[in-house]
C-alpha cells in the first residue's frame, strides 16, 4: 500500500506559477504546430493529401506515450519526466528545421513525433500542480495552470507570423528552430521547479491495473474522461474543420484573427472557472460546456459565412474550457492520491486518443459528410455528456468527499 504525506497548504503555492509558465510553453508550441503543420506538410509531402500526417503524427504520439509517461512519472517522479520531456522538445526542434531545410517530408513526421513525447509529458503539468495540495484548492491550482494558454495564443501566432520569412532561411524553418529554445526554456523551468512533497513509497508488489483500475472505475471516472476527451474530440474537429471551410471564403489572416480568437476563449475562463465552479457546481459547469459547443454546432448548421465562424469558434473554445476543466476536476477529486497516476494515464491517453481523431478526420468528413454533416455528428456527444453530468453529479461535491472519506478510512 503506498504511504503518502499529506500536505495542509491553503493557498496554491509559487511553484504552480513555474507550472503556469511551463504550459504557457507547451501550448505555445501546440499553437505555432497548429498553425503551421499543415502548410509545411503540404509543402513537403508528395500529394496534398498526405500534408496532415505529421500533425496527425504528432496526436498519435502523444496518445501512444501518454500512459507509459504516466507510469514512469510515479516510478521516477513528475520532475525527471518533465524535464526527459524538454528534452524532446529541443531535439524535435532542431529535426523540424533541417527536414525544412533539406526538404524532408519523413524528417518533418519524426520532428513532430518528437513533439507528440514532449506533449505527452506536458500535459501533466496540470495535474502536477494538484499534487499534494488541499482538497478545495485543486480546481484552483488546474485552472492556474491552463491559465497559460492565455500567453500561449497571444504569442503563438506572433511568433509564426514572426519567423514564417526570414531572409536567409527558408519559410517556417525558423519556427522549428524556436521549437528547440522552447525546449531549453522549459528544461530551465524544470530544473527549477521542485514538487511538493515527492516521496511517495510504493510497495514493491503494487499493481495499479489490478489493485486500483478495477476498484474504482466508477460513473464519476466515467463522467470525467467522458467530459475531457469528447471535448478535446469535438473541439480539434470544429477547429480543424473550420480552417478548412474558412480558406475558400477568407484570407489567411482573417483564418489566423478567428483562430486567435478561439484560443483566447479556451483560456480566459481559466481565470474565474474555479469561482464559477464554486457558486454553481462542477455539474452546471459541465453542462454548460456541452451547451456552448452544442450551440456552435448549431450555428454552424444555419449559415456558412465569415460572421459565423469567429462566434462559432469563441464558443467552441470556451466549452472546451468548461468540459476540460470540468472533467479534470471530477477526476482528482474521485481518485485517491496512489491510484492518481493511473488514472490520469488513463485520463489523458482517452484524451489523446480522440484528439488524435479530432486531428485527422476533419479532412475526411468534411468530404464525405460535409460541413453541415460534422456539426451534426456534434450533437448527441454534446446531448451525452449532458446526461452523464446531470445523472452523475447530482448529489454534489459532499457525496463525492463522503466516499473518499469511507474508502480512506478502510
Amino acid at each position: 500500500m503506498a504511504t503518502i504525506q499529506s500536505s495542509h497548504l491553503t493557498r496554491v503555492p509559487w511553484a504552480t506559477y513555474l507550472l503556469t509558465l511551463g504550459q504557457a510553453i507547451n501550448l505555445t508550441v501546440a499553437v505555432i504546430s497548429v498553425t503551421i503543420a499543415a502548410l509545411v506538410g503540404a509543402k513537403l509531402a508528395s500529394t496534398a493529401a498526405l500534408g496532415t500526417v505529421p500533425y496527425g503524427t504528432q496526436f498519435f504520439a502523444v496518445m501512444l506515450f501518454t500512459y507509459p509517461v504516466s507510469m514512469l512519472m510515479r516510478r521516477y517522479g513528475r520532475r525527471i519526466m518533465f524535464a526527459i520531456g524538454s528534452i524532446f522538445l529541443t531535439i524535435a526542434g532542431m529535426v523540424g528545421y533541417y527536414s525544412i531545410d533539406k526538404g524532408n517530408f519523413s524528417l518533418l513526421i519524426l520532428s513532430h513525433g518528437l513533439m507528440g513525447i514532449y506533449i505527452s509529458c506536458a500535459n501533466f503539468y496540470r495535474f502536477a500542480a494538484v499534487d499534494n495540495i488541499a482538497q478545495e484548492l485543486k480546481a484552483k491550482a488546474i485552472s492556474f495552470v491552463v491559465a497559460g494558454g492565455v500567453l500561449a495564443a497571444i504569442a503563438g501566432p506572433f511568433i509564426a507570423s514572426l519567423l514564417r520569412n526570414f531572409d536567409g532561411y527558408k519559410e517556417f524553418s525558423l519556427c522549428y528552430a524556436a521549437f528547440s529554445l522552447f525546449g531549453a526554456l522549459s528544461l530551465v523551468l524544470m530544473i527549477i521547479w521542485k514538487p511538493l512533497n515527492p516521496g511517495i513509497s510504493l510497495a514493491a508488489n503494487f499493481n495499479p491495473a489490478s489493485q486500483i483500475g478495477v476498484r474504482r472505475w466508477n460513473m464519476f471516472v466515467v463522467t470525467a474522461v467522458f467530459s475531457s476527451a469528447s471535448g478535446y474530440f469535438m473541439m480539434n474537429l470544429l477547429m480543424i474543420q473550420s480552417s478548412l471551410v474558412m480558406k475558400n471564403i477568407c484570407t489567411f489572416d482573417t483564418i489566423s484573427r478567428a483562430i486567435q480568437a478561439h484560443v483566447l476563449a479556451m483560456f480566459i475562463p481559466s481565470f474565474f472557472i474555479n469561482s464559477l465552479v464554486n457558486k454553481i457546481g462542477l455539474q452546471k459547469v459541465l453542462i454548460t460546456g456541452f451547451s456552448m459547443l452544442l450551440t456552435a454546432a448549431g450555428l454552424g448548421m444555419l449559415d456558412v459565412s465569415y460572421n459565423i465562424f469567429p462566434i462559432s469558434l469563441i464558443l467552441v473554445g470556451l466549452g472546451w474550457n468548461f468540459v476540460y476543466l470540468g472533467g479534470g476536476t471530477v477526476l482528482v477529486q474521485n481518485v485517491l492520491d496512489q491510484e492518481r497516476h493511473c488514472w490520469q494515464g488513463i485520463n489523458d491517453t482517452a484524451i489523446a486518443g480522440c484528439a488524435t481523431l479530432g486531428a485527422f478526420l476533419p479532412a475526411p468528413l468534411l468530404a464525405g459528410l460535409g460541413w453541415n454533416g460534422t456539426n451534426i455528428m456534434v450533437v448527441p456527444l454534446c446531448l451525452i455528456g449532458m446526461s452523464l453530468c446531470w445523472n452523475t453529479l447530482q448529489k454534489g461535491p459532499h457525496h463525492v468527499e463522503s466516499k473518499r472519506s469511507a474508502e480512506m478510512a478502510k
